[in-house]
């Protein structure tokens, strides 16, 4: 069964989406992204370089349909032996198995597949004591093998199989891309398999590829009918279609036109049993456009409000599992909106596709190139400085609060530290809510461990902020967004005002063969994030929420209802 078309309602953008696919007919769009014409995205030959090496996911459902035996063997062949898989990753190469986790659940007779993309030590820990090492296979997912957070779990989950196994090297599994470092690592350790990832493509487009489709046939699924649906997928949006129901042309039409006329906040609401998804779409989407000044932010996890606590900045995106009608109120009022229906939660294959083409399309009527991630790096450079110091003084950094009181501690970026005219909490949270103007966003950068509770409270937060201020509100758990929405955040429009959440870890996991453990490399990350929105002059606070992190966070909540009430 074939997904849904899609369905829009633009209201009055509905022209300008218009005229965006008759440039894109007469400019031979669809047939030159095809065709592979880097010419689309950019003009110098290294970016054009970028760009050539990235375009392997239009064709990777074909490709990927000739390995669907291979992948059905080897998952049989290790059902009986494990009764976990733990896909070790991050950013691209571990959030569509977090979806397929999700969506799907454990499948009979298969294992339960596990995720970690944290250097949570709390979170690391509690994974320990779920997982029988015995009886865990481990999968690094890795593009280049020199990805920080996928070394250091291989580090860790290696040594805790080794020290009950002298074949620890049977319980891994490598994804990586030709050429990579880690190979050499698994011949020697004897991994029981490596798989080679095809180079041409990016981390956050290699959903249906090895990255997606390993960790699919190890839990069970049926990776032939998700490849079929992508292939379908990938068809309808051919050069044979007809521009105006090309549905990842559409989709891109209206997500460029709309960021374009200033309605650059793609609020994404996703049914409860696909609401992963969500995750996937703003790594694809914030990763891919928010650069040189610009960009679409996806706005997820925010609940849905009437129409007037939203600003004129959003257009909104309903993917279903079953029909829905919570736009409507939304559409009335003229929000522009996009409706995906999909009746077949395999239909997530034709999913994956229809958003990595349309962000492709986007990215050509932005004038941005969807293939690179220039300030990613900022953060990672900045870490592994703060690394470098605490090997060599033992200790890192501290910052100078701006602001404390019995539970919570704020440090300031120095932009943020020069509008500051009080020392005390609830006036400094009062004063960085003021900075927000109309079509700012608010973002919650979370250095600290995800739990329900801490969850709830945030969401409380985020609606509180969006009812009083119309801005829109993002949350993110580090290191995770570094690979996501961090992009956006550094590269895109200074329209961010960022709130990081910190609190001391409750315990600390030692990595072979490092001089640090996890609760060091999750503060240098949080640091090092801070350091660089406070170098490109963004609004920034850190509130470290002390030992309890749950009372912290109640604290907190408590002053930005105060801070709110006297606006």
């Amino acid at each position: 069964m074939p997904a849904e078309p899609i369905s829009l309602s633009l209201n009055r953008y509905d022209a300008l989406a218009r005229n965006a696919l008759n440039d894109a007919e007469s400019h031979e769009v669809i047939s030159r992204i095809w065709k592979g014409d880097t010419s689309l995205w950019a003009d110098g030959e290294s970016q054009q370089a970028v760009i050539r090496d990235s375009l392997g996911w239009l064709t990777v459902p074909e490709a990927m349909e000739n390995a669907v035996d291979e992948l059905q063997q080897f998952s049989h062949s290790v059902a009986q032996q494990f009764k976990q898989v733990m896909v070790c990753g991050m950013g691209g190469s571990s959030l569509c198995p977090e979806v397929l986790a999700k969506t799907f659940g454990r499948q009979a007779g298969f294992p339960q597949l596990l995720v970690l993309d944290s250097t949570d030590p709390d979170y690391i820990a509690s994974l320990r004591r779920q997982v029988d090492t015995d009886a865990c296979l481990f999968v690094i997912a890795s593009k280049s093998g020199t990805t920080t957070e996928p070394l250091c779990f291989y580090k860790y989950w290696y040594d805790q199989v080794a020290q009950h196994s002298s074949a620890a090297g049977d319980s891994f599994v490598l994804i990586t891309d030709p050429g990579s470092p880690l190979l050499a690592e698994a011949r020697e350790k004897n991994f029981r398999r490596v798989f080679l990832n095809q180079p041409a493509i990016g981390g956050r487009y290699s959903a249906l590829s090895y990255f997606g489709m390993v960790p699919a046939a190890l839990m069970g699924l049926d990776v032939g009918r998700l490849l079929t649906r992508a292939r379908a997928m990938a068809k309808a949006c051919g050069p044979e279609v007809p521009i105006g129901e090309n549905p990842g042309a559409l989709l891109g039409a209206a997500i460029g036109e709309c960021a374009s006329a200033g309605r650059d906040k793609l609020t994404v609401m996703t049914a409860p049993g696909i609401a992963s998804l969500a995750l996937w779409i703003e790594q694809l989407v914030a990763e891919s456009t928010g650069k040189e000044g610009k960009g679409v932010l996806p706005v997820c996890g925010e609940p849905l409000g009437p129409p007037e606590v939203y600003g004129e900045d959003r257009l909104f995106v309903s993917i279903a599992h079953l029909e829905q009608n919570e736009l409507s109120a939304l559409e009335h009022a003229g929000y522009p909106s996009v409706r995906r229906l999909i009746p077949d939660l395999y239909d997530l294959g034709a999913e994956f596709f229809l958003w990595e083409f349309a962000t492709a399309f986007a990215g050509w009527r932005l004038g941005i190139n969807p293939f690179d991630q220039p300030n990613v790096q900022e953060s990672k450079d900045a870490t592994r400085k703060l690394l470098q110091a605490f090997v060599e003084k033992g200790r890192l950094p501290e910052q100078s609060p701006v602001a404390a009181d019995v539970i919570l501690t704020i440090y300031a970026s120095s932009r943020t530290r020069e509008s500051l005219s009080s020392e005390k909490v609830l006036d400094v949270l009062r004063m960085h809510i003021a900075s927000a103007e109309p079509g700012d966003y608010f973002a919650f950068l979370n250095y600290v461990e995800e739990t329900p509770e801490l969850d709830a409270a945030l969401t409380s937060i985020r609606t509180l902020l969006r009812d009083s201020t119309h801005c829109a509100t993002t949350s993110g758990y580090g290191p995770r967004f570094l690979h996501s929405t961090g992009q956006f955040h550094k590269g895109g429009p200074d329209t961010g005002v960022f709130v990081q959440i910190t609190a001391p870890d409750e315990v600390d996991l030692a990595i072979p063969g490092e001089s640090y453990g996890f609760s060091v490399l999750k503060q240098a990350q949080a640091l090092g994030d801070f350091e660089a929105l406070s170098l490109r002059g963004r609004r920034a606070i850190r509130v470290d929420l002390g030992r309890n992190a749950l009372a912290g966070m109640k604290s907190l909540q408590k002053l930005f209802v105060a801070a709110l009430v006297r606006r």
